[in-house]
């Protein structure tokens, strides 16, 4: 068995807690009874990576109706509900956002609430306020069909982190404490657009040794935001982009210089960590986002 297959102490417990609790704790992170019916029927989950699989399966299956459900369940950003530290954590890009930014994703809002009849749903960890208000400008322009899908995809993504979370190996913490986290966006400084597509994985070092801990792919807008949470005694992660294809395709099939970018980083418990990467032909950098 891998070290990324060994179930954490968070996921034994979920394993092992009685339905009506177990429940309880999956309504925390989606409003969906649909999913968390699905998600509870498929415990024992062996480890972290299958119960998020079960969750990916479960969100895809959701008719209107429980996608209906599950959207509720999420507030307006820029308006977290009170005494909810989740919500409000998620969207801490928009915490101090001048009030010219503020007012006008509150009227953005209200304009996509207004064309889609939904709450405007968007997995906003490591996503600035200027971020939030563009991704919004940029949704409202969607078709309905078109939307509804996105929406779902990142009804996906936010289920996964939640329940990272929910699963996390707290070890050594305090019980307060919250998982460090990750994302990234990755631009193709030479094309001037974000590099789609660009399969990313995600490795931590603990007491020494490393151990793979998920991977994922970026988005059409280049984000990569549903890497799993970090485990509570990780003192460094890596992040390996397989830039390689990307730079290919964008050099008319020429082999890349650089086909692939690595980089490590101290992790601070308990924070989130953006590491965009600048891409180009033959050079790159990273750097730590907000």
């Amino acid at each position: 068995m891998s070290s990324s297959s060994v179930p954490v102490p968070g996921l034994t417990r979920f394993n092992a807690a009685e339905d009506g609790a177990a429940r309880a704790a999956l309504a925390e992170v989606c409003a969906s009874t649909a999913w968390a019916a699905e998600v509870l029927a498929g415990r024992p989950y062996a480890d972290v990576g299958a119960l998020l699989a079960a969750s990916d399966a479960a969100v895809a299956r959701l008719d209107e109706a429980g996608l209906d459900a599950a959207l509720a369940g999420h507030p307006p950003i820029g308006r977290p509900t009170p005494g909810d530290a989740v919500s409000a954590g998620e969207q801490r890009g928009m915490a101090g956002a001048p009030p010219g930014l503020a007012a006008e994703v509150r009227e953005l809002n209200l304009a996509y609430q207004e064309r889609f009849g939904h709450v405007f749903l968007v997995c906003a960890t490591g996503l600035s306020a200027e971020e939030l208000r563009d991704a919004l400008r940029r949704r409202l322009g969607n078709p309905p069909q078109r939307e509804r899908d996105v929406a779902r995809a990142e009804l996906g993504r936010i289920n996964r982190l939640r329940l990272a979370r929910l699963v996390e190996d707290e070890r050594g913490a305090g019980p307060d404490a919250k998982p460090a986290t990750v994302s990234t966006h990755v631009l193709d400084t030479a094309a001037g657009r974000p590099a789609v597509g660009v399969s990313v994985a995600l490795t931590v070092r603990t007491e020494g040794a490393w151990s793979a801990l998920g991977a994922a792919e970026t988005d059409g807008d280049g984000r990569c935001g549903n890497l799993p949470a970090l485990p509570g005694d990780a003192t460094h992660a890596r992040l390996l982009f397989d830039v390689g294809p990307h730079l290919s395709r964008e050099r008319a099939g020429g082999a890349a210089f650089f086909p692939e970018v690595t980089a490590v980083f101290a992790v601070t418990p308990g924070e989130h960590h953006h590491v965009p990467l600048l891409l180009s032909p033959f050079g790159y950098s990273v750097y730590r986002g907000s």
